[in-house]
């Protein structure tokens, strides 16, 4: 790994189209990050649902157990 981009102060790595995920820290591209929901937050579905406990497209596609 490149040291010099992993050691960068935490301002830079919110800069532009990078940024610093939530969970994991490590930096990504957010418009191409599989995550629909919450792009600039994580990278991905995996941090997603480990630093919150669900994800935001499954809540958004659940269906209300009331209505069954």
């Amino acid at each position: 790994m490149n040291t010099a981009i992993e050691n960068r102060p935490a301002e830079e790595a919110t800069s532009g189209n990078i940024r610093a995920c939530a969970r994991c820290g490590i930096r990504y591209d957010w418009r191409r990050s599989p995550s629909s929901s919450l792009k600039m937050t994580y990278c991905g579905s995996l941090c997603e649902a480990a630093a919150l406990g669900f994800t935001i497209d499954a809540l958004l596609h659940a269906k209300d157990p009331a209505a069954s």
